[in-house]
Parts: structure tokens; sequence; C-alpha cells
């Protein structure tokens, strides 16, 4: 009894002060108890021992077992799936392997005096909890090793151990296991130790008393959800605060947590109509009449109008589709090409200018076709055209003296409707266009030169009443 005195008092002091085992980060710290059995006889040695793992579940022949309170152990979590885990066990052994019976053959149990044992282990385990994915079944293999007493005999042994830990809750569970123990010394018997008891796990915090330990809690001083790593969300919309534009409005999470009340996509805190759905070209406000003036800043709500003009239409006074801001002449009828003045006719000026293009025409020889360069007289013609729409001309064509009459009177009525066809090809009214071709009759020039011909070869524009 002296030495089981001892005993207690090392492991109650190992439980006091080790630095051993634990079960995982957030409970660095573990203590365990329950009771031991001791078997001398499954260790590949001669009789009254025998072979390796040799009736190992021979509980009534061969396991020494105390019954009360025998093994006490202290772990510290080490990392990365292992901890550190010392133990303090006591015994009795009555039992050591078994006996043969000469004639009869018959085995029996080897009976020794009662015993006394004791040892004192340190075991490096790793558990392989993790890796089969279970938060329950926590299966682990150790090795180590220790000292252990038979009666006053001691020895140091290097042992293997393989166990498992099943969890009841978070904290507490069952611890099954067997250590193999080699010993160093001849005079200690290789022996088999089992032990079956509770753990405890502790040691974690929880400052915020969220339920996620400080060690992952991302916001270890503010109580949050477990899905946030311990960071809060107040409005409960499914986004942490920190990550919240509208912590404290339930919200969406396209918009970051902040809510939008009418739907048209505008968050509510940029939203000036928040609860009108509206445009976020106009945060989110209406625009009845698509006019980009918000109905409430529109003094024509229904009617599409320019924002310079407050989203009310422009007047056009004389109605001649000239907006009186640009009608220089708003209460009278007027045309695009005047500013929406009354059109006035070309000067004299402008048909010498509008002439000397026309008699720059150039046709292809005997015929009523344009020579490529001619298309930018034309265009020029175009312009002119275009800024008097109210004006009427007329185009005649001329021709020199060569070849017959007949035949230049038909080329220059072809060459002067030529003219009038692209002219209107190019926007000008047909209404306000006539040819006539007046073939040689009308020189002016001397057609017995050749710069007197190329003089006589026209077509004329003349201003019509």
């Amino acid at each position: 009894m002296k030495n089981l005195s001892r005993l207690f008092f090392v492991a109650v002091l190992i439980a006091s002060f080790s630095t051993t085992n634990a079960q995982d980060k957030n409970n660095p710290w573990a203590i365990g108890f329950g009771a031991n059995a001791v078997d001398f006889f499954p260790v590949g040695e001669d009789a009254p021992q025998g072979e390796y793992f040799d009736e190992y579940f021979n509980v009534t022949d061969h396991w020494n077992i105390l019954p009360s309170l025998s093994t006490v152990s202290v772990s510290r979590y080490l990392s990365d799936g292992f901890t550190f885990t010392a133990t303090g066990a006591i015994n009795r052994i009555d039992k050591f392997g078994s006996n043969s019976d000469p004639i009869t053959g018959k085995e029996s149990t080897n009976k020794v005096d009662d015993l006394t044992y004791y040892s004192l282990d340190g075991r490096v385990s790793y558990s392989f909890m993790n890796i089969i994915n279970s938060k329950t079944f926590d299966p682990y293999l150790g090795v180590g090793g220790g000292y252990s007493w038979l009666d006053e005999i001691g020895a140091g042994t290097l042992n293997g151990t393989l166990g498992f830990k099943y969890w009841l809750t978070e904290n507490f569970g069952f611890d099954v296991q067997s250590t193999y123990k080699h010993s160093f010394e001849d005079y200690l018997p290789k022996h088999f130790q089992h032990s079956v008891g509770v753990t405890f796990k502790f040691g974690g915090t929880d400052t915020d008393g969220d339920g996620v330990y400080d060690q992952d809690d991302a916001c270890p001083e503010e109580a949050g959800l477990e899905i946030f790593n311990g960071c809060p969300d107040s409005d409960n919309d499914g986004i942490q605060d920190s990550k919240d534009d509208c912590p404290y409005t339930a919200g969406l999470a396209e918009f970051n947590g902040c809510p939008d009340t009418d739907g048209d996509g505008v968050v509510d805190k940029d939203d000036k109509c928040p609860e009108v759905a509206g445009l976020k070209s106009l945060a989110g406000c209406p625009d009845a009449d698509a006019d980009g003036v918000a109905d409430a800043d529109d003094k024509c709500p229904n009617v599409a109008g320019p924002v310079a003009n407050n989203g009310c239409p422009w007047p056009d006074t004389d109605g001649d589709g000239i907006l009186d801001k640009d009608d220089k002449c708003p209460n009278e009828v007027g045309t695009v090409a005047n500013n929406g003045c009354p059109e006035v006719k070309p000067t004299e000026e402008v048909m010498e200018t509008l002439n000397s293009y026309s008699r720059s025409i150039l046709f292809n020889s005997g015929r009523a076709t344009f020579q490529k360069q001619t298309d930018q007289v034309l265009q020029s013609m175009v312009a002119i055209f275009k800024e008097y729409p109210r004006a009427n001309f007329s185009l005649e064509g001329h021709t020199d003296s060569d070849g017959s009459k007949s035949m230049n009177q038909a080329l220059s009525d072809r060459r002067a409707n030529a003219v009038r066809d692209y002219l209107i090809a190019n926007g000008i009214a047909a209404d306000r266009l006539t040819a006539t071709g007046f073939g040689e009759s009308n020189p002016i020039a001397n057609n017995r030169t050749r710069a007197g011909k190329k003089e006589n070869r026209r077509v004329e524009v003349k201003l019509k009443n």
C-alpha cells in the first residue's frame, strides 16, 4: 500500500501540472479517469506466457483488473492531430499467464502472490478523426515510453498504443485503448495494459459567449454566428455586419445587405423615391413621359419635353416646324433653311454663281452622261438650290453647231434633263425644276473656233417667277 500511495501522489501531481495531450486546438486540455487491466500472457514468450495476441480477449484467465478507479491521465494538444498524454495507473497482479497439466494437457491460470503494479507513461498520439471525417468516432495510434513497477521491481518500457475515443458531446466522451509495453530489463516481463474510462476536454476560451472559440472567432469580443466565424449579423439578412452596407436594416445580397423597397434596382439609401419604382438614371424616381426629367421635377409629367424646358415641349407659335427657341421669326411662317423666316429669292450674284457651276458641267462626248470630275460641281449646285427651297428654276441645254440641228436639239434636251434628274435624286423637289433643250440656236460664242464651240456647249439656270 505504500507504493499505491506514492502512485496516487504522482498521478495527482501530473494531473495538476502536466503540459501533455489534448483533443483539439479549441480545447487544448483533457483529463481522463478509468480502470485498467494488465495481461502478461499474449506477448510472444514461453510458458507461462504465450504467443503474440494468443487469447488476447481472455478476460477471465489472464486479465488482472482492479475494480475501481485505477487510471488517471492528462492530455495537451500539440498540432495537426498530434497530442501528448501522461498517464498514471495502479493494479493488483494475481494472474501471470497459464500452466498446462503435463498429463491431461488442461490449461489453468498461473496464480501469483498479490503483487502491486503501478506505472507512469507518456505518449504522443495521432488522431484519425479528421481523416475519416467523423464528429464522434476518434481512433488514434500512439507511441511513447514510461516506467512500470511490479512490487519493488521497476524498469523502463517502450510502448505502442491503439485506441479510440467516442465523443458524446463536444467536451465529454469515452476512451478505450490497448497498450503493448516492451520492457528494457529481463526482470520486468513484457505485457499489455488495457484501459477504459471517460475523458473531459476543457480550456477553450469564448470571450463573447457565442459558441465560437476565440481561436476561431474573427470577432472574439462581439457575439456572432458560427457560419460567419463568430461575427454578427445584426439585421439577420444573411450578410455579416462587416460586409453589410446596411448592417441594421435587412436587405439583399445583391445590394450588399441594403434594402430596395420598391424593387427598382436602386437601394433605399440612394433612392430619392424609395417607395415608388423608378429609374436608376433618375436616382430611383419615375419618369412617366420618358423624357429624362423625373416626374417630381417635370412641369409637364405626361408630355415629353426637354430638360432645358423643365420637361415641357418647346412651342412653335407660327407652326412652321421650327421651334420658337430656334425660330428667328417665331410669329411668321418660314423655312428651316432661312432659320424660320420666310424664304427670299436668290440674288443676281447667287444666280451668277449657280450658272458658273452649270456652264462647267462636263458631259461625255455626244452623250448626256457626266464626266466623273463633274460630280463636285453638281453637288455645289444642289447646296445652292437647297438654300432657296421655295424658288423655282428652269434648266436650259445648249450645244455647238457640229452635227445636224435635229441631233443637237435632242442632245441639248437630254442633257438639260440629265441635270434635272441629278438634282431631283439629291433632294430637290421635282415641281421646282423644268428642263428644256435649245440645240444650237442660242450660241454665246463663235462656233467656228474650238474655244467658241466649248462655250456654246452649256447648261444655263434661270429663275422662274
